[in-house]
């Protein structure tokens, strides 16, 4: 479990870090923020 959250992190930093706009930076946001709800339900479930 600790290892996929800090995957999760890793990448959303690539993306974060590697958006050259705002509007890149907020789709980069919210794929993070998709990919969390995702595996918080995978973790419910």
């Amino acid at each position: 479990m600790t290892k996929r959250w800090a995957a999760l992190a890793a990448i959303a930093t690539i993306f974060v870090s590697a958006c050259n706009t705002i509007y890149g930076a907020g789709q980069d946001v919210e794929a993070a923020g998709e990919e969390i709800q995702e595996t918080s339900q995978e973790v419910a479930n």
